[in-house]
């Protein structure tokens, strides 16, 4: 594509299309990351960092739909609450008006809990995603791996047709 030349060879790194134990584990800690970070065109930062991470690239844009319309007002008011708890604020009664002069006189009292909450929640749940898939991963292979085993030993000790 003639739109992504500038990135040169970097979109030809296999781990970032391959699905494998490292590439989704990476994918699932910066998708799971950035669903949870209040902010514009989180999608791209999620493309940027899969990238630098060496993560699979489409799983990790994906995984931050998590935070969608529909799931981000509970995400983030969970995520200002962490933020309240940690700053030792009280959490405020927030009824949300549109407008600059709003925002402008809230963003202070609701912004630094809610960047807080947001980076402590998005570290924790990007980091125990990565450790699951790394568990679940190993543990498949490895019952994939005993299974061979054990039907090869029964082939071996089956009666033999003469």
């Amino acid at each position: 594509m003639k739109s992504l030349h500038f990135l040169g060879d970097i979109l030809h790194e296999p781990n970032l299309w391959h699905i494998n134990r490292h590439g989704v584990a990476r994918a699932f800690l910066v998708g799971i990351f950035f669903s949870f970070i209040p902010m514009p065109f989180q999608m791209i930062f999620a493309a940027v960092f899969a990238i630098w991470f060496n993560a699979n690239l489409p799983l990790s844009v994906i995984l931050v739909w998590i935070s969608n319309p529909v799931t981000m007002p509970p995400i983030f008011y969970f995520n200002y609450k962490v933020g309240a708890l940690i700053l030792d604020r009280p959490v405020l009664d927030i009824e949300f008006q549109l407008s600059w002069t709003w925002l402008g006189s809230r963003l202070v009292d609701i912004g630094i809990p809610l960047y807080l909450g947001s980076l402590i929640v998005a570290t924790a749940s990007g980091c125990i995603a990565y450790l699951i898939i790394q568990f679940l991963w190993r543990r498949k292979v490895k019952k994939d791996w005993n299974e061979r085993i054990r039907e090869k030993r029964l082939g071996k000790n089956a009666p033999q047709d003469s």
